[in-house]
């Protein structure tokens, strides 16, 4: 009867385990599948440089790597529809926030909150390297497009390839300061503001409805909903966030000045380096009379192409994900 009884419990206690196994099995499954839907919930962090940076790393661990960068008044989510079509394709995929977005904070309070274009770079080369990243492709829009074209002008070495929506953004303060037409000065209106201090305190205060304009202006075909704005807008609650744009606007207007330490980076980009890894720009109805690319074609010297989508604002990827990852599948195959 012992006997029995002892066959009877093993039973039960084997039953146990293997629904417990089976519990755990399909728990992890289902978490891992949440993540591969969704990895913008699982935002990484990591120190690199002056920076702990918030992230985003998806995809296959060993795939070939594509740095996305976001611009202003954006944030990663602009790829939100970007990623799953990347990871799909067996890319491992990085977006991180910028300095001043999102969970990525000054490592120290003393840090000068600097916005010129050369840190944003330096930032992403220290990821890069925090992450034992050696070679990526690099792709963005508006900032991110700009820290793009920077990084493979100046580390062609650290990236495969290349995608930049509006072509060759790198910045010469002192071409800047030189006037442009009436219409095109109006459509920087915001930067002349921020070199006030009214303009700063108003972007402070109403950075909300401030960035949800200029997202309307920027992408006036676009008819994103509050859900959709609301997500990103988050981002713009970090505590660095009105310092580096308005320090970026700034300083792109020789109105405040730079950190000395990137003066010899700031001379080289102001020669306007050429790009020779293999490119592909986007131009959207945002770039106007420079849709065709003409302006800055010869600035790319390794293979090229250009893509013109007509319809679509300044968030190209956000607007267009499937052209966007076309033209970053496109750009990796010219190194094949």
């Amino acid at each position: 009867m012992k006997t029995t009884t002892q066959y009877i419990r093993r039973f039960f206690i084997a039953i146990a385990l293997i629904a417990g196994s089976l519990f755990t099995a399909n728990a992890q499954t289902a978490e891992a599948n949440t993540n591969t839907t969704d990895p913008f919930k699982n935002i990484k962090q990591i120190n690199a440089g002056e920076l702990n940076v918030g992230y985003v790393d998806a995809g296959p661990a060993r795939g070939p790597v594509v740095l996305l960068l976001h611009g202003w008044p954006y944030d990663i989510y602009s790829y939100a529809d970007v990623v799953p079509l990347l990871t799909a394709k067996g890319y491992r995929v990085i977006v991180p926030y910028l300095r001043g977005y999102g969970s990525t904070r000054f490592l120290s309070d003393s840090t000068f909150r600097n916005g010129q274009q050369s840190v944003f770079a330096t930032d992403m080369i220290a990821l890069l390297d925090a992450l034992k990243i050696k070679k990526a492709i690099v792709a963005g829009y508006d900032w991110g497009a700009r820290t793009a074209d920077i990084l493979a002008a100046l580390w062609p070495e650290r990236f495969k390839a290349l995608v930049s929506v509006s072509g060759y953004l790198i910045v010469n303060r002192e071409m800047n300061q030189q006037p442009l037409a009436p219409k095109a000065e109006l459509g920087w209106w915001y930067q002349y503001y921020f070199a006030t201090a009214r303009g700063e305190a108003g972007y402070s205060a109403n950075r909300n409805d401030f960035n949800k304009l200029i997202w309307t202006l920027a992408s006036p075909k676009w008819n994103f909903d509050d859900a959709t704005y609301n997500r990103s807008a988050a981002a713009f609650n970090n505590p660095d966030h009105v310092a580096i744009v308005i320090h970026n606007y700034r300083w792109r207007l020789s109105a405040a000045k730079g950190d000395a330490k990137y003066d010899e980076i700031e001379n080289k980009l102001a020669a306007g380096p050429t790009i020779n890894i293999p490119t592909v720009t986007i131009s959207s109805d945002f770039d106007g009379a420079a849709k065709n690319g003409a302006a800055y074609a010869k600035k790319f010297t390794g293979k090229y192409d250009h893509k013109i989508l007509d319809g679509i604002g300044h968030d190209v990827p956000q607007e267009a994900p499937q052209a966007f990852v076309d033209a970053i599948v496109e750009a990796d195959g010219f190194t094949k």
